[in-house]
């Protein structure tokens, strides 16, 4: 997916044997997590500092009060609107094979599109808002956000996942990451 206005790559993702040593932990967790390291992970190792931030926000997000359907759905939202190819396929697969989302509701997501529920459609919305908006809400939309069952908390859990997501997906802009097959896929949503 890398398009002419992209950089070459700049990092080369590290394997558990060439990566420092205080990433070590985790790159280890990673893997006990996805039975791989990621290529995203691996490429985050070059810089332990990022590699640790950014585990520990994924880790933080997974324990916000969204559940795995919405999480997944606020980091493709997210990865979408920043145009992020690696992190839209890992979490297309992700929705499909962990949250269990149907294909249309992945691809509505992925395409800019309103979804049926409007629950999920109201969670999209203000995600994508948020990033398009770079923070900005007016309040006709944060309170249909609202209205739709959501805690205003959970705006500040949306942008937990939108802050985890955007360093990924400019990580991703910066020094293009090939697609794991693992992730490939998020293709086929």
């Amino acid at each position: 997916m890398k398009t002419s206005n992209t950089l070459e790559r700049l990092f080369t993702p590290l394997c558990k044997e060439r990566a420092p040593e205080e990433v070590l932990p985790v790159l280890e967790h990673v893997e006990r997590v996805f039975g791989f390291i990621p290529n995203l992970m691996g490429t985050f190792a070059n810089a332990p500092a990022a590699a640790k931030g950014y585990h520990a926000l994924i880790v933080e997000f997974t324990k916000s009060s969204f559940t795995p359907q919405e999480q997944q759905v606020v980091l493709l939202a997210t990865s979408a609107e920043n145009n992020g190819p690696y992190c839209t396929l890992a979490h297309s697969a992700a929705a499909r094979l962990l949250a269990h989302l149907p294909a249309e509701t992945i691809n509505a997501v992925r395409n800019g599109e309103s979804l049926a529920d409007a629950k999920l459609n109201a969670l999209i919305t203000i995600t994508r808002l948020l990033v398009r908006q770079r923070g900005h809400a007016d309040p006709d939309s944060v309170q249909a956000f609202l209205t739709a069952g959501y805690r205003k908390e959970q705006i500040m859990e949306i942008l937990l996942g939108i802050a985890v997501k955007t360093i990924s997906n400019y990580l991703d802009h910066l020094s293009p990451i090939e697609t794991d097959p693992a992730f490939q896929a998020g293709r086929a949503a």
